[in-house]
């Protein structure tokens, strides 16, 4: 059989080089689509999401700019857009509060570094083959903290919505410090606010519908509609505030917004600055991974193509180093805007280098008219945005499925709220390794017997079998490592101690038996040791292969009081023939 040849290295290391050898004119105009329609869509959302991570306006502009360059070279996915995201930019907003910072050059400066340290953690993932970490956090973790993140998000905003002075980063404070200023609302603001809150949830769930039924337009083209809905809000309230001058009367403005280029070049740093941002850095580092790969894998599938999650690493890694280069702040591949790339017809990354080229032209020529955009459309069109993302059902579907599992949940759900977005998924990760650890400490032991008439051994407590009170068989549905390794020697004790001196083998059947570490090892000779004591003879059978080489590397074998069979029927059929001599 034909084996495909592997990459080149160098292709390995720029997949542009792969794609961009057969790139066409139909690839160019697929890309070229797309970035215009991803371009229109990002320019009021990037704004938006620096206004959440609490930076200028244009910060979110310059993170979409060269980070999309840099993606197109070094990303596996085709169709992923690099850049702001809501759940990052709140992390973000968490990881620099504390740090004090009064002058916005400083906390700008701040941001730059977190997304260098972020960058620089990726690389080194990457270059370690750690793209499986993404396996580590379970799926309802995950859907719990970005839920809960969302829920956050969009109580935040309401200040901007309503025009009051609020802060906090959990729920208690931000319910505090709404509080404390609901009597200084701004009528103007407020009318605004919720009026653009009001237009784009119809623009979302009315429009798509008016659009299929009354003007023909397919599902995909009105939902790409629908996404770059809120650059009619943009629109629309520049001219409000501008012809009513609503920024007189009190209406806050997104103001003087810096016309050029991003700033190139290394943010000020320092230990103690580095020191303070290491556990944020790491934690956005990895839900930024795992939200775009997620989100990469499931465009791709969609097309049959494959991502390479270790090079994934690398691309995130050199995106967010050149957002921190270029003035702006910690970014992965966003849903929604991918989404968006994906059904406008982007058929390669250099969508992205076109977008963000679109980007650039914004930054140099369209942001003195973001003057007079009110923030309470920005804040708007976030809670918009991350509402979507709220799915408080995984909570029911845990409960009924795995208490476990709804534990790890609740918990992230919880303290994310009460506590911030950092606890909140620093819980969520630790209790899902203890859910684990003590899942897997106490594995699924069952003794099984031979169904009747057949080569099969099923549960003597499910299935009516054959069993023989002189040959135990214990099937266990784990592998054998520190965390059970005590366990199972009780268990197998245990039951033959139940036998009142009636059974005479006891067959381990391995067939679940991944990895069989040293301290369980160690526990399976002093089983055989026990056994031998009490004269009964230790069995093996279905052992894998990879487990069969450890242990024929070790003196276990050539100590085993029995025998290692292929089978369990062949270990049943031999011992008792051996009974019956």
């Amino acid at each position: 059989m034909k084996t495909q040849p592997s990459k080149p290295l160098m292709e390995k290391i720029f997949p542009v080089l792969s794609w961009g050898r057969t790139y066409s004119r139909q690839d160019l105009g697929g890309d070229l689509t797309a970035a215009v329609i991803v371009t229109i869509m990002l320019i009021p959302q990037s704004l938006a999401y620096a206004l959440l991570a609490g930076l200028p306006a244009e910060v979110g502009l310059y993170a979409s700019i060269l980070p999309l360059v840099a993606y197109a070279l070094w990303g596996t996915s085709r169709v992923l857009a690099v850049g702001p995201v809501a759940v990052v930019s709140l992390m973000s907003a968490s990881a620099l509060a504390p740090l004090g910072l009064t002058q916005v050059a400083d906390y700008v400066a701040a941001s730059a570094v977190l997304a260098l340290m972020s960058g620089a953690l990726l690389l080194l993932m990457g270059g370690l083959k750690l793209g499986f970490i993404a396996n580590l956090l379970s799926h309802p973790v995950i859907a719990g903290f970005i839920s809960a993140s969302g829920i956050l998000i969009a109580i935040s905003q309401a200040k901007h919505i309503l025009g009051i002075p609020a802060s906090g980063h959990n729920l208690p404070e931000i319910l505090l410090s709404l509080g404390q200023g609901i009597g200084q609302i701004n009528p103007v603001t407020a009318v605004l606010g919720l009026a653009v809150l009001g237009f784009l949830f119809w623009l979302r769930r009315g429009v798509p519908a008016l659009l299929q039924n009354q003007f023909g337009l397919s599902q995909q083209l009105s939902g790409t509609i629908v996404r770059i809905g809120p650059v009619f809000a943009v629109v629309g309230t520049i001219l409000l505030s501008w012809g009513l001058g609503l920024a007189d009367q009190g209406v806050a403005v997104v103001g003087q917004v810096p016309t050029g280029l991003p700033p190139i070049g290394v943010p000020a740093m320092d230990a103690e600055l580095v020191k303070a941002l290491i556990t944020p850095a790491i934690l956005i580092t990895i839900i930024g991974y795992v939200e775009s790969v997620s989100v990469a894998q499931t465009l791709a599938a969609k097309r049959r193509q494959r991502i390479d999650p270790n090079q994934e690493l690398n691309a995130l890694g050199a995106a967010n180093i050149a957002s921190g280069l270029s003035g702006g702040y910690a970014v992965t591949g966003g849903f929604a805007r991918s989404v968006v790339n994906f059904d406008a017809g982007a058929r390669t990354p250099a969508a992205g280098a076109l977008t963000a080229v679109g980007l650039t032209f914004a930054a140099i020529y369209l942001t003195p008219f973001m003057y007079f955009l009110p923030k309470a459309t920005l804040s708007a069109t976030i809670i918009v945005a991350v509402l979507s993302l709220v799915d408080l059902s995984i909570l029911n579907t845990a409960w009924r499925y795995s208490r476990a599992d709804f534990a790890a949940v609740f918990a992230t759900i919880l303290l994310t709220l009460l506590a911030g977005v950092e606890i909140g998924v620093g819980a969520g990760v630790i209790t899902s390794i203890c859910l684990f650890l003590w899942k897997t400490s106490r594995p699924h032991v069952a003794e099984v017997g031979q169904v009747p008439g057949s080569e099969h051994f099923r549960n003597i407590e499910r299935h009516s079998v054959v069993t023989d009170p002189k040959i135990v068989t214990l099937r266990i549905d784990e592998s054998l490592y520190f965390a059970n390794a005590r366990r199972m020697e009780d268990l197998i004790l245990d039951r033959v101690h139940r036998g009142d001196g009636a059974v005479k083998h006891l067959v381990l059947m391995c067939s679940a038996v991944n990895e069989i570490d040293l301290s369980a090892l160690e526990s399976l000779e002093a089983i055989n040791h026990q056994l031998a004591d009490m004269g009964v003879s230790l069995h093996l059978s279905e052992v894998k292969g990879p487990v069969m080489d450890r242990l024929q590397r070790s003196h276990f074998l050539q100590d085993l009081t029995g025998e290692v069979f292929l089978s369990q029927n062949c270990a049943y059929q031999k011992l008792r023939e051996t009974l019956q001599d």
